[in-house]
């Protein structure tokens, strides 16, 4: 596949799984729903809705169902939902979701930590994902992202040969795409760029999205240095929420607005309204009041006579 600076990029809103999943309150499914219904009239085209755990573990998720079955009502957009077993995977394509994402870890000890299997058997988990989607929903899409694959506050340095080797052995699996996620904030636009830079190499049209944490102030940095590596999918949560509650000191995603206000003022299309962004925060804030939210641009506001690219 050709990409070009002017082809558009997907910005792929992940805020109502991953940034609520470290959330402490719990956002009531109305809220909820109320969000992604803004977020949808502001362009949004992919949203990851919520993951598919056991609401033990996370009482954030317990109405994932309810939440993709509202998602739905909506055409012309990818709903998506996060499960890290076989068990959640069969209850995210009950709900029919489009698209199923997994986390695969490069660092055994944040794989050990988060889902209580090694990265060698969560590939095997990506296989009977993959053959269970085969057998009762063979047009879902399904996702591999590597967990901190530019390093781990849990084991620390996380080679790059192992990084590309799970990809690639992913989507050997099964997956049709794998992408690399910065999970503690750990990545800089040089490593960025080599790491991407292999996995396209590797792993070719498979190469899924660039998932970057914004913990020392390098997120928009480093979306930047995987744009210029030819990736066009990136990950992002409104108001800068998020980060994994299994990875100490991972601290929010990259925000949503700030990088979709980064790509329209360089140019390059995303198809989301700038000014209904952000005021899609505003069901964001009623429905986790007292909830910090983050991001520069809707803080500053629109520069005069900006023009988003068409």
């Amino acid at each position: 596949m050709s990409l070009s600076p002017e082809t558009p990029v997907l910005i792929s809103e992940v805020g109502p799984r991953d940034g609520l999943q470290s959330v402490k309150s719990t956002m009531a499914t109305a809220d909820k729903c109320r969000w992604i219904d803004a977020l949808v009239a502001a362009g949004v085209r992919e949203i990851e809705v919520a993951s598919f755990v056991p609401p033990a573990l996370l009482p954030q998720m317990a109405d994932a169902a309810e939440v993709v079955r509202h998602a739905l009502r909506h055409s012309g957009i990818t709903v998506m939902a996060l499960v890290p077993n076989r068990r959640g995977a069969e209850n995210a394509l009950k709900a029919g979701v489009h698209k199923l994402t997994m986390p695969v870890s490069a660092s055994t000890a944040h794989s050990l930590a988060n889902v209580r299997k090694t990265p060698q058997q969560m590939v095997e988990e990506v296989r009977a994902i993959a053959q269970l989607r085969d057998a009762i929903a063979p047009g879902v899409k399904l996702e591999a992202g590597i967990s901190t694959a530019f390093g781990c506050t849990l084991q620390g340095e996380v080679a790059e040969d192992d990084v590309i080797r799970l990809a690639a052995s992913c989507i050997e699996a099964g997956a049709d795409e794998s992408g690399l996620s910065d999970t503690v904030g750990y990545a800089n636009p040089a490593q960025v760029r080599r790491l991407f830079r292999r996995l396209r190499a590797e792993i070719g049209v498979h190469a899924g999205a660039a998932h970057m944490h914004n913990t020392r102030g390098l997120g928009l940095a480093n979306c930047l240095a995987a744009w210029d590596e030819g990736v066009r999918t990136f990950d992002s949560s409104l108001g800068g929420l998020g980060g994994c509650p299994y990875a100490p000191g991972a601290s929010g995603n990259v925000v949503t607005e700030d990088l979709v206000f980064m790509f329209e003022a360089m140019g390059v299309r995303t198809g989301i309204d700038l000014e209904r962004l952000f005021a899609a925060r505003a069901p964001l804030m009623a429905g986790l009041p007292g909830e910090p939210v983050y991001g520069m641009a809707p803080e500053a506001g629109l520069p005069k006579g900006f023009a988003q690219a068409r």
